[in-house]
């Protein structure tokens, strides 16, 4: 695998600020870019060109690849297919449902063990005496549409993580005609699947494709689902969710370690990564870039608080510095 290390080039920008008590104690450092409804950069801080792994904000391209492989999924299950569930009862109920409607069951699942993503959830499911397992994570539904199209075309599951395997060479294919860039390095995501590292010009490049595609192409199919069906591809207390529902015709997709896409209907986009993964500071650093977009809307503030506490009073809070 190529080794791609961003952090090496000179320190990256300042994208949010940790103040505390009036004192700025900590910075998030990173690279974002804004493209505007022509696909031109309009805006850009730190090297948006670098090649980052999006981690699960690459899930629309591989639900697109699922569907390109044969594999007729709408609705819930599409949106599912392309989602980081919180592990709430009606996203365990439709992976279980999911994997039944093709001979499978949850113990086909390569996912790693794991809680619910959301704390609430999780907390629950603790308290019922629960132990971890591979439905409850967050990635389980993608999983299952992967398992599912591998029977619909006789190809191996035992093996449908392996990056050599037909899909996950699908999935490359389309993740780099979405991005308009080639894939720069292959790694391994939390859950075990093949992860396609592009830059985030190309990641923003990505969802303003998805989102302009023709009505019936695998790329439309995947935005149309995700926005129609938000609760499915994060869950019910999850800033995807809330974006999608509130700015009708938006496509939001956080990953792990600070990615985050959205693009709106018209093609404007956005893309950025915290450097240190901290999704502490995901929030103000969408909301300011929600503004430069031009989204005005109350989720817009909703997902820009990030308090800090000191003892059980608020003294601080995390905010945008651009």
């Amino acid at each position: 695998m190529t080794s791609i290390s961003p952090a090496a080039s000179p320190a990256l920008p300042v994208l949010a600020e940790v103040v505390r008590s009036g004192f700025t104690e900590g910075h998030h450092r990173g690279s974002l870019v804004v493209l505007a409804a022509d696909g031109r950069v309009e805006y850009a801080l730190g090297d948006p060109a670098a090649p980052v792994f999006p981690r699960s904000s690459n899930k629309p391209m591989q639900a697109a690849a699922i569907l390109r492989a044969g594999l007729d999924l709408s609705g819930e299950r599409l949106a599912l297919a392309a989602a980081s569930h919180s592990g709430e009862d009606f996203h365990l109920d439709l992976v279980r449902t999911m994997l039944s409607e093709h001979g499978l069951k949850p113990d086909d699942l390569q996912t790693p063990p794991d809680l619910p993503l959301d704390p609430v959830e999780a907390e629950a499911y603790l308290a019922a005496g629960r132990v971890r397992e591979p439905l409850t994570m967050n990635c389980s539904g993608k999983h299952a549409a992967m398992l599912a199209v591998c029977v619909q075309n006789g190809w191996d599951t035992s093996t449908y993580l392996d990056p050599a395997h037909p899909l996950q060479q699908l999935v490359g294919q389309v993740v780099a005609e979405a991005a308009g860039e080639p894939v720069a390095a292959v790694g391994t995501d939390g859950c075990g699947a093949p992860l396609m590292a592009i830059g985030l010009v190309g990641l923003a490049r990505a969802f303003r494709t998805f989102v302009l595609a023709e009505p019936g192409t695998a790329e439309r199919r995947v935005a149309d689902a995700m926005r129609a069906y938000p609760e499915y591809v994060a869950g019910t207390r999850r800033p995807d969710t809330w974006l999608m529902r509130e700015v009708p015709g938006t496509l939001s997709k956080m990953g792990a370690e600070a990615v985050q896409a959205v693009a709106l209907p018209d093609g404007r986009a956005m893309a950025f990564k915290i450097d240190d993964g901290s999704t502490r500071a995901l929030g103000p650093v969408l909301a300011r870039a929600l503004d430069m977009l031009g989204v005005d809307a109350p989720v817009v503030s909703r997902i820009g608080r990030a308090p800090l506490l000191g003892g059980a009073a608020e003294v601080g809070r995390i905010r945008a510095a651009f």
